[in-house]
C-alpha cells in the first residue's frame, strides 16, 4: 500500500507548527527543563501553552478538532524532547490515553471526549499495566463485574503516566476470568469517580517532571456506558493501541538523542584541550559522525512508521516495534556518548546531557521493552 500523498496544504501546516513549536521549545521549554527534572515538577504552563496552540489533538481526526496527521505528531513530540522529554510526554500520554477512545470508542463517546481531549480541556492516561503483568499483558489480575447498568472494578494497577494530573483513565480490567486474555475490557474512567484512587508515587531516574502512580481501584463505580467496545475486547484494543503509541515513544527518544548530538557538537567546538578544539580530533570526529548516523537512520525509520499509521496500513505493528527499538537503542548510545563527549562536565548536572541519558533510559523500556519489539518483529519477519 502506497503511503496516502500529502498535499500543499498539509506541508505548509506542518512546516507552520513546527515552526510554531521550535520557538516555544526555545523561548519556554528549554530554559525550564533543568529546574522540572530538579525539583520533579509538572509543568502545567507548558501543559496550557501546548493546548493554546493546538498541540494535543494533532493525531486526532479532523472532526475532532485534531488535524489528522500522526507524522506531524511525531514531529511534535520529536521537538519538544529535544530540550524537555518530560514536557513531551504531555503531549505523547494525550495521544496514548485518546486512542483507545478513537479505535473502540462509540460515535457518542467520541463526539463527548475526542474535541474536550484535543482542546486539551480534558487530561487522559492509560492504566494496562500491573505489578504482574508488565510484558505479559495477559496476565491481568483487574476485575470489572456488572452490576445492573454499572460496572464495579478492583484492582491495582502500577507505573502510569500522568494519572495524577489527568482527568480521564482508561483501564483494563478482566470481565471474564475464564476466557484469559479474551476475557479483558476496557473502560474509560474519571479520575474523580468514587473508588478511583491514586495509590504510591513512584520516584524515577529520568522524565521526573511527568508523574508517575499507582492507581488503586476499590469498588470503583461507572456507568455501563464507559465499556468501550464490547466485553472482551480490551486486550485487542491495547495491542491496537500499541501500535500507535510505540511511534509516539520513538519520537521521545529520536528527539532526545538529536538533543544531546546537537549540545555535544557545539560543545566539542567550543572546547580546547592539547591546543586545539576537540572538534579536530579525529576520534571524537568519529563519534560525532556514528551519533549523526545513527539519529538519522532511526528519524526515516520513525516517519516511515508514522506514514504507515496515517495510511491505516495492515503492517503497523512491524513498524511500530521496528522504530520504536532503534530510536530507543539509539537514544541511549547517543546520550551515553554526549556524556563522555563532555568528559567530567558531561557528569555534572550543569550540563544536560547526564539528564538526557537518564531519560533516554525509560524509552527501552515502557510501551513494551526492547526484548518484547524484537519479539514482535521477529514474529512479523519469519511468521508466527
Amino acid at each position: 500500500m502506497l503511503a496516502p500523498q500529502r498535499t500543499a496544504e498539509m506541508l505548509e501546516a506542518e512546516q507552520m507548527i513546527l515552526d510554531t513549536v521550535r520557538k516555544l521549545v526555545k523561548e519556554k521549554v528549554e530554559p525550564r527543563a533543568a529546574a522540572i527534572d530538579a525539583t520533579s515538577e509538572y509543568p502545567k504552563d507548558l501543559r496550557d501553552l501546548f493546548a493554546k496552540n493546538d498541540l494535543l489533538g494533532i493525531p486526532f481526526p479532523e472532526e475532532y478538532g485534531g488535524l489528522g496527521s500522526f507524522l506531524t505528531y511525531v514531529k511534535v513530540v520529536e521537538e519538544i524532547s529535544k530540550a524537555c522529554a518530560s514536557s513531551a510526554l504531555i503531549v505523547a500520554v494525550q495521544e496514548l490515553g485518546a486512542l483507545p477512545i478513537m479505535i473502540a470508542g462509540s460515535d457518542a463517546q467520541k463526539k463527548h471526549y475526542l474535541p474536550k481531549l484535543a482542546a486539551g480541556e480534558l487530561m487522559t492516561s492509560y492504566a494496562l499495566t500491573e505489578a504482574t503483568s508488565g510484558s505479559d499483558a495477559a496476565n491481568m489480575r483487574s476485575t470489572a463485574v456488572r452490576d445492573g447498568d454499572h460496572y464495579v472494578l478492583n484492582g491495582t494497577k502500577v507505573f502510569i503516566t500522568n494519572v495524577a494530573v489527568a482527568d480521564i483513565c482508561i483501564v483494563f480490567a478482566v470481565t471474564n476470568k475464564e476466557l484469559g486474555p479474551k476475557g479483558a475490557s476496557a473502560f474509560i474512567c474519571h479520575t474523580n469517580d468514587p473508588g478511583f484512587k491514586l495509590g504510591k508515587v513512584e520516584h524515577k531516574m529520568g522524565i521526573r517532571g511527568s508523574p508517575t502512580n499507582e492507581v488503586v481501584l476499590e469498588n470503583c463505580r461507572i456507568p455501563a456506558d464507559r465499556l468501550l467496545g464490547e466485553e472482551g475486547q480490551g486486550f485487542p484494543i491495547a495491542m491496537r493501541t500499541l501500535d500507535k503509541s510505540r511511534p509516539g515513544v520513538a519520537a521521545q527518544a529520536l528527539g532526545i538523542a538529536q538533543g544531546a548530538l546537537d549540545f555535544s557538537a557545539r560543545y566539542i567546538k567550543e572546547r580546547v584541550a592539547f591546543g586545539k578544539p576537540l572538534s579536530k580530533q579525529q576520534g571524537l570526529q568519529w563519534m560525532i559522525a556514528d551519533m549523526d548516523s545513527e539519529t538519522q537512520a532511526a528519524r526515516l525509520l520513525l516517519y516511515e512508521a508514522a506514514l504507515k499509521c496515517d495510511e491505516g496500513a495492515p503492517d503497523v505493528t512491524y513498524w511500530g516495534a521496528l522504530c520504536k527499538l532503534k530510536c530507543g537503542d539509539v537514544a541511549m548510545r547517543v546520550t551515553t556518548d554526549a556524556v563522555q563527549l563532555l568528559g567530567g562536565y558531561g557528569y555534572m548536572t550543569e550540563f544536560p546531557v547526564e539528564r538526557m541519558m537518564r531519560d533516554a533510559k525509560i524509552t527501552q523500556i515502557y510501551e513494551g521493552t526492547q526484548q518484547i519489539q524484537r519479539i514482535v518483529i521477529a514474529r512479523q519477519t519469519l511468521g508466527k
